[in-house]
């Protein structure tokens, strides 16, 4: 809910930024009315969403001297107005003052509250900056020149209007000296649009690491920065944005009722994090159980406070953020609903070993020299789709690897640990499972030689690396075997030694270094089968195995993929039918399919379909 109501600020910040600097035109040229304001508006939010395909890193080379700019002109105005007009206004600093305006004003203190909310806007996005800059670089920032800025910039208004009451409508562009006018109104709209890109790159971070996670549809995603990973840029996404905010800001056409929804996004969402960052405190940091309980009663009575003042504008305006929001979270509910029935489907479905057995080494078919990676959501057994692909080709690669991607909740997977290894049946049959694993942040979409040389690499040195454990395991004749991995068949391999398999995944942490005289240097790199890795005397199975590997690697690659159709049963219940048969349906119909998400030829590519009936 929380990532929806974001998504919804990514259409309202845009919208309600660039209409309130365009809004200054307003008093000071004359016939510039509402429609005026409307069309200069949209004019504005074309232009600033058509520069994201650029890159923040491309167009933010202004950002920093703009932003100084505008913070310096906020600070100094609202200085020169504290000292000019009234620079008793900061008895305001006194809480008294509080309880003073309530008693005074009553409801209309306690609507004001809705008011006072948009003087803290943006703050809710300030996870986005992370792409960008370092944690310590936005406390900095924030600490000594966002706040102190804003905090002038609202006394001298303040002081402004102890003198001229009538200039609430417009207090900012009257408080302004009538000299500096024109250059602050240039230095306000394009600090509007660097607002609200820090807004649209806060949706691109929170779509990319919601599909991450499975919550959302696959979209193609755009990195715009080969040193920032945070930098993103999302097509899709960045089109519906421009269109909503167009849509907005031409039938609201004004900023008091979007400013009505603002509030109510902003509140929300801080609500929302306060919630989840009360169980990081418990759950993973695991901090005093009173300490942690202070923080959601301090943060949340404030937060609720101004929650159920911008809850009485739900009414004039306040209603389309909660609409976004329900849309959204219907999206992300209907995507992630249908995946894990589509993944618990695939789990009951799954191939037996006996079944694979009975196949034999050969799988009931011819074996032909090359590599086949079949890509499927298990990590564990072996998928139904892959008898279809037996059913349907008249031969099967020499070599399979089953590849199933996963997301762990890490910014970044070292290269060095991408890869898990495990073998799958007999050795004869030359079928291994490969688990990659990808953080939020990581770009799955590689190249694809870097992507098959160093999945060649690490099949390798899994090899090698079992062959150590088993030679070990032999020398020292211990008939414990590492509960890790399960044990696998005899080798089967003429001439092998017929020494139980011990299958470790290639980045177990109890992994051996060294072993004796008998293991080669990991570091041996190269086509060539090295004679150091493992006497023939000793293992020569290891010899055939990596031999047979290489000739594979000449044939080339293939890539098996599925293109599932999930249908609900004719048993289950009129919603779960209408959700899966038609909404998930049509979102799976028009998202990114899997294989776009690889830079890979499609003559490299084979699809077998499958109806998976959940």
């Amino acid at each position: 809910m929380g990532t929806s109501m974001v998504i919804g600020d990514g259409i309202l910040t845009p919208a309600i930024s660039v209409m309130s600097a365009v809004s200054g035109l307003q008093g000071e040229v004359p016939g510039f009315g509402t429609t005026a304001v409307v069309v200069v508006s949209i004019i504005i939010l074309v232009v600033l969403f058509n520069i994201q395909r650029f890159g923040t890193g491309k167009v933010g080379v202004m950002f920093s001297p703009i932003l100084a700019l505008w913070f310096f002109s906020l600070g100094s105005i609202g200085i020169y107005n504290l000292v000019k007009y009234d620079i008793t206004v900061l008895k305001a600093f006194n809480p008294a003052y509080i309880y003073f305006f309530f008693k005074k004003n009553d409801k209309e203190a306690w609507l004001a509250l809705g008011g006072c909310v948009l003087c803290i806007t943006g703050a809710e996005a300030m996870f986005a900056d992370l792409g960008h800059f370092s944690v310590r670089a936005i406390q900095i920032a924030f600490s000594f020149v966002v706040f102190p800025c804003l905090l002038l910039a609202y006394l001298g208004q303040a002081a402004y209007l102890m003198k001229y009451p009538d200039s609430a409508s417009r207090i900012f562009y009257n408080s302004v000296p009538g000299i500096l006018f024109w250059p602050v109104f240039v230095v306000a709209t394009l600090a509007a649009m660097i607002a609200s890109q820090a807004m649209i790159s806060a949706t691109f971070s929170c779509v990319k690491q919601s599909m991450a996670l499975g919550c959302f549809p696959r979209l193609k995603i755009v990195h715009t920065s080969r040193r920032r990973m945070g930098q993103i840029y999302i097509p899709v996404i960045n089109w519906f944005l421009m269109i909503m905010c167009i849509v907005v800001v031409s039938i609201f056409q004004s900023t008091t009722e979007i400013a009505n929804a603002y509030g109510i996004a902003e509140v929300g969402v801080m609500m929302v994090s306060t919630t989840l960052v009360t169980l990081v405190m418990l759950l993973i940091w695991q901090t005093n159980l009173f300490l942690a309980l202070c923080f959601p009663l301090v943060f949340g009575s404030v937060e609720f406070i101004y929650l159920c003042a911008v809850l009485s504008k739900i009414f004039e305006g306040g209603w389309l953020p909660l609409v976004f929001a329900i849309c959204f979270l219907c999206v992300m509910y209907t995507w992630n609903y249908g995946s894990v029935l589509k993944y618990r489907s695939e789990v009951r479905e799954k191939i037996s070993m006996d079944f694979m057995t009975d196949l034999g080494s050969t799988l009931g078919t011819v074996r032909v020299p090359g590599i086949g990676l079949l890509y499927s959501e298990l990590v564990q057994g072996i998928p139904s789709i892959f008898v279809q692909f037996l059913l349907s080709l008249p031969a099967i690669h020499s070599t399979i690897v089953f590849v199933c991607i996963k997301y762990v909740p890490v910014p970044v997977v070292p290269q060095e640990e991408r890869f898990l290894f495990r073998r799958v049946c007999p050795k004869d049959y030359h079928m291994f499972r490969c688990i990659a694993r990808y953080g939020y942040k990581d770009i799955r979409k590689e190249d694809q030689y870097a992507f098959e040389q160093l999945l060649v690499e690490s099949l390798e040195k899994f090899l090698r690396r079992e062959a150590q454990d088993l030679a070990l395991e032999s020398n020292l004749n211990d008939s414990d075997v590492d509960d890790v991995s399960p044990r696998s068949w005899d080798s089967g391999v003429p001439g092998g030694d017929e020494i139980e398999e011990l299958k470790i995944p290639l980045m177990h942490n109890g992994r051996l270094q060294d072993v004796g005289t008998s293991t080669s240097e990991e570091t041996t790199a190269g086509t060539a089968l090295p004679s150091s890795v493992m006497p023939s005397d000793e293992d020569p199975s290891l010899e055939y195995e990596l031999s047979a590997l290489r000739e594979a690697i000449d044939s080339g690659f293939t890539y098996l993929l599925a293109h599932g159709d999930v249908r609900a049963k004719k048993n289950s219940f009129f919603f779960k039918k209408l959700v899966i048969n038609y909404f998930y349906a049509f979102l799976r119909k028009n998202c990114r399919a899997g294989a776009a998400n690889m830079s890979v030829p499609h003559m490299n590519i084979i699809q077998v379909g499958m109806t998976y009936m959940v």
